[in-house]
């Protein structure tokens, strides 16, 4: 298995695989648009035959706040360490710039509990979050499961006194 971050040849695949999730009420749609939008936030699975078989997307919402969405794997790979390998380069790639803490909304929380994350309120998630929701066809009715995951981050930085004006 190959991972790699999505190109435009991608997207079609991701498509399909997104959708037919989301034709099950299993995952919320995405159109090509949004996907096109996003192309540089995703991850994405390859076999040996050059076919997409998994994606996962890394959405920075706020400071040191980031998404992890649009998660599938093709059904027939289910259960084989895909999602999870996904979610732990997505991970790795959000701490590299500082990401403390990451969150998801899902239907699948149980997947993302053996990574590390556990449910939270909605409510509990900051405003930013929810300005994507405007154009779910479930607002305001979401009924995904939201959670979260924290980071042992370092505090940031201090500047030297020396470089602090007035000190």
């Amino acid at each position: 298995m190959i991972y790699r971050k999505a190109t435009f040849d991608d997207i079609e695949q991701i498509f399909q695989i997104v959708n037919d999730y989301a034709s099950d009420g299993v995952m919320l749609a995405r159109s090509r648009n949004t996907l096109y939008e996003t192309l540089r936030d995703m991850v994405v699975a390859e076999d040996e035959q050059g076919t997409i078989v998994g994606v996962g997307g890394l959405h920075i919402l706020w400071d040191r706040l980031a998404e992890i969405r649009t998660m599938a794997v093709s059904p027939r790979l289910t259960r084989r360490g895909i999602g999870a390998e996904i979610v732990k380069r997505l991970l790795e790639e959000g701490r590299k710039i500082g990401v403390t803490k990451f969150f998801t909304l899902t239907y699948k929380p149980g997947f993302f509990q053996t990574l590390g994350f556990h449910t939270v309120t909605k409510e509990t998630l900051p405003p930013k979050v929810w300005k994507d929701c405007i154009d779910c066809p479930k607002f305001p009715n979401c009924d995904e499961i939201a959670l979260i995951r924290e980071e042992e981050g370092e505090e940031p930085s201090a500047l030297p006194k020396a470089a602090m004006p007035g000190i």
